[in-house]
């Protein structure tokens, strides 16, 4: 296809110094592409685990609330439920809010408990310092347990 040119041009062509530009381009579009679209899915992933966390750890903790024999014990046990659920999941339990409520007397037969755990999730590969607010997001979750009439 060359030999057909005029002179000048296939000169010109033949002298282009664009050999491995396409390589460099790919990688460095690549990386400015893919890291963005990498720490997405990490933050998604993120946030639809701490989702799982909260749900487990407020149907967990209105599960013991209930089955416990004091209000003293009950509001301790559930509280250590939400800390091993949270924990479980690879969240630190002190960003867990725990809110627990009793609809009459707690531990009344046939009253119900209301535990509701709200979670901040960070955002991943940041350090946390002080004063900087590395979340994501927060999520929350409540589960309802009604006490035993006939215990």
């Amino acid at each position: 296809m060359l030999r057909f040119l005029p002179e000048r041009v296939r000169a010109a062509w033949q002298d282009n110094d664009d050999d491995g530009s396409a390589v460099l381009e790919f990688t460095f579009l690549g990386l400015l592409l893919l890291v963005p679209v990498v720490y997405l899915v990490l933050t998604v992933g993120s946030v639809q685990g701490a989702s799982f966390a909260v749900v487990g750890a407020a149907d967990q903790a209105a599960k013991v609330f209930v089955d416990s024999d004091s209000p003293e014990e009950a509001y301790a046990r559930a509280e250590q439920a939400v800390e091993f659920t949270i924990n479980d999941f690879g969240f630190a339990p002190e960003d867990a809010a725990v809110t627990i409520t009793c609809a009459g007397t707690c531990l009344e037969p046939g009253s119900s408990v209301t535990v509701a755990v709200d979670l901040r999730v960070p955002l991943p590969l940041i350090p946390t310092m002080p004063g900087l607010n590395t979340s994501a997001a927060t999520v929350d979750s409540s589960a309802t347990q009604l006490v035993e009439r006939f215990g």
